[in-house]
């Protein structure tokens, strides 16, 4: 389903999100194709979303299947180290190339979602440090609470790169 736009004819019409619903659905394919988290988890959609941002804000969704210069964009920018977040930041205060109003309001409100949310992450270095006869509760010690986007941005890369 390529991204298409239609101008309202009449007045009061709702525009149609499109290029954010294609870059969504890009995303979620991807996602699912790398069989990497379940659907229904929070760590999925915070991979879904990040990865349909970082789609939706390289030039708008494209159409059909991703050639192999978006994969190689969409693998540089959703990698470790990359500025992704202030490509995000700098990126949402500018218009969109092929998205409405209504796109980018989406854009913004994942975008929201993904840096207020946090989810629970496994500090794995605490917990290897933790000896095997620590008392029940040791545990919720070592655990970490981090922004969704920390956890969704290197599942969408695992994701791309296993595309």
């Amino acid at each position: 389903m390529p991204p298409e736009r239609h101008e309202g004819s009449g007045a009061g019409e709702l525009p149609v999100p499109m290029a954010w619903m294609y870059a969504e659905y890009l995303a979620d394919e991807l996602l699912r194709t790398g069989d990497l988290m379940e659907p229904a988890t929070l760590e999925f959609r915070a991979g879904r979303d990040a990865l349909a941002l970082t789609i939706f804000l390289l030039d708008g969704a494209v159409a059909g299947a991703l050639p192999a210069a978006r994969v190689d964009e969409l693998r540089l920018l959703t990698a470790s180290g990359a500025p992704w977040r202030r490509w995000v930041r700098t990126r949402l205060a500018a218009p969109v190339a092929g998205g409405t109003g209504a796109d980018l309001a989406l854009a913004r409100s994942a975008w929201r979602w993904l840096e207020e949310t946090e989810l629970l992450a496994a500090d794995l270095e605490a917990i290897g440090r933790l000896p095997p006869w620590e008392p029940e509760g040791a545990e919720e010690e070592a655990q970490v609470w981090t922004p969704a986007w920390q956890l969704g941005l290197p599942l969408g890369h695992l994701a791309v790169h296993l595309y």
